[in-house]
């Protein structure tokens, strides 16, 4: 269980009790505790500074724990608060749930109980302060961390509306699964929660495709002298290095069975075990995954837990290609071009007004990757005059069959033709053609020699089929 920000208050009249049950939530990892003995200083305290969870004992001296479950619900409805005393009538049980109890619990209370009471209360308080925030971010028009984003270079409406989600949910101790292509630009979002999330400790990334569970176990939470051949001395784990920050697992959809299972005990559980310990480890680590998988495939093949997949993907996010989000395409070509140059040093070179048209016609298989690979490659080639449009054709050309959609299932004219559901009708030859053409020329601004090279004919025959759709029928 995760410390709260803010204090979990302890109201009992004797001073034994309250020891005793703040040393039960310490054991637990709940530092941040409260102990009030006077049932009168308690409204007075909460008018001071925020609390998270009330634990109140019924029978008090002064102010009864009836009346103050009633005061406090009045004042300040939603914190949660857990009435515990040694009264087991169960009329005086219903009336405190009626006056907004979130529990009730008979002393002496079991460890767990008492435990589980407290966490449950303690998700219902985040749950409540995410959906606050979410609202609150949903509805801004500015970004309150703009500096947190910087980094990544996007006018698209739809990476501003995951920016709003990401200030809703970077403070939240849930874990955090990005989705998406390669090259999508996963990592950096990553970055950017952990920078807006306000933790002190460092952020660890580590890539665990390909790591068998003994290396996924020894990165991860480090091992014992003695633990294996080799293990000459002891080692802290990743874990250890990202305490009280962030632990970015990368392809997080190639993690064996194994591994997955530790990594499900570690979110439930909140403790890990050293390779050669049998001694439980506690972390606080925010755990943030990326991957460019489809995971509810892979669980639909039995290839990855479920159990896992709703514990990372608490919070959610899917990072859209850059086909999806053309408008990013002239800053990020601007934006490689500068750093390119720079790292060539070359002086920066001008580029016909047709070469965005061209990109922007390309569906980019590598993402914004992709990209950067092409403009690096065009600068360093560069030698006079405007950078050539040839270099890019040369690689667009070259990808354009291995990447080309499949059309098979006629999707492409189903759109075309507003037919939902089965093809109620085969189109012609006549109406594929034109809706090719439109497509393409749509796509190249009106471009034809790019409308033409998209389509894979010259320039002189798409200039005979547009004169021949312009003459009557």
């Amino acid at each position: 269980m995760t410390a709260p920000e803010k204090p979990v208050v302890l109201i009992d009249d004797e001073e034994q009790i309250l020891i005793s049950y703040s040393m039960i939530l310490k054991t637990a990892g709940l530092d941040n505790v409260t102990t009030v003995q006077d049932s009168e200083r308690v409204m007075g305290m909460l008018r001071e500074k925020e609390v998270s969870v009330i634990v109140i004992d019924l029978i008090m001296p002064r102010l009864s724990g009836v009346e103050l479950l009633h005061a406090i619900k009045k004042d300040y409805p939603r914190v949660p608060v857990i009435v515990m005393t040694a009264t087991s009538d169960i009329e005086i049980a219903i009336d405190c749930m009626k006056e907004g109890a979130f529990d009730y619990l008979i002393k002496p209370v079991e460890k767990s109980r008492f435990i589980g009471s407290i966490g449950k209360a303690l998700e219902i308080m985040a749950l409540q302060d995410e959906v606050s925030n979410l609202k609150e971010h949903f509805f801004a028009e500015q970004l309150t961390n703009q500096t947190a984003f910087a980094p990544i270079i996007t006018g698209s409406s739809k990476m501003l509306s995951i920016f709003h989600y990401v200030e809703a949910i970077a403070r939240s101790d849930r874990p955090v699964c990005i989705s998406g292509e390669t090259g999508t630009g996963k990592e950096l979002l990553a970055r950017a929660i952990y920078d807006v999330s306000g933790l002190k400790g460092e952020y660890v990334a580590v890539n665990v495709a390909g790591l068998d569970d003994t290396m996924f176990s020894d990165t991860l939470f480090g091992h014992k002298k003695g633990a294996y051949s080799g293990a000459d001395s002891s080692r802290d784990g990743l874990i250890v290095k990202a305490s009280g920050g962030v632990l970015m697992l990368d392809e997080i959809g190639d993690l064996n069975e194994n591994s997955q299972l530790k990594l499900l005990r570690l979110l439930e559980e909140r403790q890990y075990y050293p390779l050669g310990s049998d001694i439980a480890q506690s972390s606080d680590v925010q755990i943030i995954t990326t991957t460019n998988r489809d995971l509810i495939y892979m669980i639909s093949k039995g290839e990855f837990r479920k159990d896992l997949y709703y514990r990372l993907c608490t919070h959610s996010i899917y990072v859209p290609p850059l086909r999806d989000r053309l408008e990013d395409i002239p800053l990020l070509f601007e934006h490689f071009l500068d750093d390119a140059s720079r790292s060539l040093l070359k002086k920066k070179p001008a580029y016909p007004g047709e070469l965005v048209a061209l990109l922007s016609g390309y569906q980019f298989p590598g993402n914004i990757r992709e990209l950067q690979t092409m403009t690096v490659d065009a600068v360093a080639r560069h030698k006079q005059g405007k950078l050539s449009m040839t270099v890019f054709k040369e690689i667009i050309n070259q990808n354009h069959e291995q990447f080309r959609p499949s059309y098979g299932s006629m999707e492409i004219f189903k759109d075309a033709m507003n037919v939902s559901g089965e093809m109620k009708r085969f189109p012609t030859l006549k109406e594929s053609e034109t809706f090719l053409i439109s497509e393409a020329l749509k796509r190249s601004n009106g471009n034809q020699g790019i409308a033409a090279d998209l389509l894979g004919i010259s320039r002189q025959a798409l200039n005979k089929r547009l004169k021949r759709s312009e003459q009557p029928s």
